[in-house]
């Protein structure tokens, strides 16, 4: 039986543990668990009205949000994990060309749902938080939670008999196979698979690689509200930086930072608090209400390439080493995907004919001398 070492467990190293046979594969994961941009994520799966010009970017983003409902039959997901609730869109003006938009890709992506234009009262019918506004709801919208996710496959996993080790990885190539160390332990590959986000980086580049990304901090604000129906609601995507996620038990998730210069710091800041909390104010019905409620924070850090793609697939120089990252802030949508594209690779043998990211070398340059 081949192994295969994945290190890194955040939302593409799990789902692949799942989807891999383990009729055929020893699995090992490996993770810190520290930063985990999963981990602090809330969730927000609508891809479809993005305006972003990268049309590979685009077609990975549709499929993985198609994918996702594959992903809850196949592994059961319950609703406080992924809930399909709808999207509202609220938008200063261009809301009927938002509409266009979404009438002309729902050709191609079913999945959208429902397009309606709502007026002020059926905006904040939708979701009792908000102000009235008229808005663009979009039925298929979802959300996922990370941190449940993350604990409920991690439980699946080890049921299929996957080992995890919870420690800080280091690797290294020993002839024909693969050797990963920890404080505690050290097996060996016959295959790798680097799933660890903005780790990645310092992972490969002791083996001669240089790659380009680059980490991102991210702060969410988690509020506590009087209603008990909050995981009905819908997402609502904002006109500016802030979004409003619900969660489960009458939460209300308010994000995201993007803070650059932050990358690998965790700390809570007074300043993500203030910006996400007034760039949401003119959203809500009862700011003052809502924002002086108990409020905890959810802080990870993402992965970023230069032009904010993800990239997946095995170096040319060293077929068994395979590299997945640059997820940035669209993680839950297209992360799950690659897991499973990944993992079909090693199940069946085959990889997607659909062309959705540049060339790997686009990111991690050839081996150095070292």
């Amino acid at each position: 039986m081949q192994k295969i070492a994945i290190i890194g467990g955040g939302i593409i190293g799990i789902t692949l543990a799942n989807y891999l046979d383990t009729t055929k594969y020893d699995i090992t994961l490996f993770d810190e668990g520290k930063g985990q941009a999963t981990k602090a994520s809330a969730g927000i799966i609508s891809p479809w009205l993005s305006k972003r010009r990268n049309k590979r970017w685009y077609r990975l983003a549709k499929d993985g949000a198609a994918f996702l409902q594959k992903l809850a039959t196949d592994m059961n997901l319950s609703q406080e994990i992924y809930a399909k609730n709808g999207t509202i869109l609220l938008r200063s003006k261009g809301l009927a060309d938002l509409a266009n938009l979404a009438e002309q890709r729902k050709k191609d992506a079913p999945e959208i749902g429902d397009i309606e234009l709502l007026s002020s009262y059926q905006t904040a019918s939708k979701l009792p938080l908000l102000a009235p506004q008229e808005s663009l709801y979009v039925s298929g919208g979802a959300r996922l939670n990370g941190l449940l996710y993350l604990e409920y496959m991690k439980k699946l996993a080890v049921q299929k008999q996957v080992n995890f080790i919870n420690e800080k990885a280091v690797l290294k190539r020993k002839n024909d196979h693969w050797q990963i160390s920890t404080q505690n332990h050290q097996i060996s590959a016959d295959n790798v698979i680097i799933t660890a986000g903005p780790n990645c980086k310092p992972l490969l580049e002791p083996l001669g690689y240089q790659v380009d990304l680059r980490p991102q901090k991210g702060q969410l604000i988690v509020f506590n509200t009087a209603q008990t129906e909050s995981y009905q609601w819908p997402v609502a995507m904002l006109d500016n930086e802030a979004d409003l996620i619900p969660a489960n038990k009458g939460q209300i998730i308010i994000g995201a930072t993007h803070e650059d210069e932050a990358q690998w710091d965790l700390q809570p800041t007074k300043e993500a608090f203030e910006r996400l909390t007034e760039n949401s104010k003119n959203f809500l019905q009862f700011p003052e209400k809502l924002l002086k409620n108990s409020f905890g924070y959810r802080i990870g850090t993402r992965a970023y390439t230069s032009d904010f793609a993800p990239f997946f697939g095995s170096l040319a120089d060293e077929p068994s080493l395979f590299v997945a990252s640059g997820l940035g802030s669209s993680g839950l949508t297209t992360g799950p995907y690659i897991g499973y594209l990944l993992a079909n690779f090693f199940n069946i043998g085959s990889w997607p004919k659909k062309d959705y990211q540049k060339p790997l070398s686009t990111y991690i340059q050839e081996r150095t001398t070292l």
